[in-house]
């Protein structure tokens, strides 16, 4: 019986909506055994992050080690690399094992508005870890830290897919939940471009939706799809799992991660 792997290599969300407990939740949803790393632990909420402590880098290369040597990955997703040394870790130790199907997600802010990036690791980020992508996964204010340019009208959308394609990621998907009307999101290999939308739902349970969409991605790759197959299955996916989330906490409630499976 063969399995589909996937690991999440992300920061820790201590109110379970987010970060390495999203991804976790969306394998075991979508059919995929999940491997973790932890490159941070967030004291957080629904209303905001409290503390941050990042885990030794030698730490996160031996935990990447560990799974790879051992259970393996079908897909890696990269989630909170809060510095640049984080992020070149990451990307030796990636490199060491030859991972291919990596959807990097570039976590710069989380929902309550708290950095989880600092500023001079975007560049690295820029220039280390997205060549190694088979998919980046910025929502707009992300694209636009990545692309250095402000993002208003579809055609700057697509010009910034163009851009982050052409430092080195196979793919992008600009997600559009922070733009107006229908919740839209432009996915370009190269070559071709295509949108993906769905309706946009009245609800502030949004907290953990880029880790959630990421990791349905590679939830997807890990299950052998095509690229564009995942990312359609991660936006179905999230789209359900926002319209059927429910109220926790005082702030921004998470997804409904396993309304397949809770009545």
């Amino acid at each position: 019986m063969n399995i589909p792997k996937a690991m999440t290599i992300a920061g820790s969300d201590s109110g379970g909506g987010a970060g390495i407990q999203a991804d976790l939740k969306t394998f075991a949803a979508l059919g995929v055994y999940g491997a973790s790393t932890l490159t941070a632990i967030t004291a957080q909420n629904t209303v905001g992050v409290t503390a941050v402590h990042e885990i030794p880098t030698d730490v996160i290369t031996a935990q990447i080690d560990a799974v790879l040597s051992d259970i393996g990955a079908d897909a890696v997703k990269t989630g909170m690399l809060s510095s640049s040394l984080i992020i070149e870790c990451v990307v030796e130790a990636l490199k060491k094992h030859g991972v291919q199907q990596l959807v990097v997600d570039p976590v710069m802010v989380a929902k309550s508005g708290d950095s989880l990036l600092r500023e001079d690791a975007v560049d690295t980020l820029r220039t280390r870890l997205l060549p190694l992508a088979a998919v980046v996964t910025p929502n707009i204010p992300e694209a636009e830290a990545l692309t250095e340019t402000k993002i208003v009208s579809d055609a700057d959308v697509r010009r910034a897919a163009e851009a982050i394609v052409a430092m080195g990621a196979r793919s992008v998907v600009v997600k559009g939940g922070h733009r107006e009307g229908p919740a839209t999101d432009l996915f370009y290999d190269g070559s071709d471009f295509r949108e993906f939308t769905a309706p946009r739902f009245d609800t502030v349970n949004t907290h953990g939706t880029g880790c959630t969409f990421a990791s349905a991605v590679a939830a997807g790759l890990a299950r052998g799809m095509p690229v564009t197959e995942a990312v359609a299955l991660a936006k179905d996916y999230v789209t359900e799992a926002i319209r059927t989330s429910f109220p926790i906490g005082q702030g921004h409630g998470s997804l409904n991660h396993f309304y397949k499976f809770w009545k």
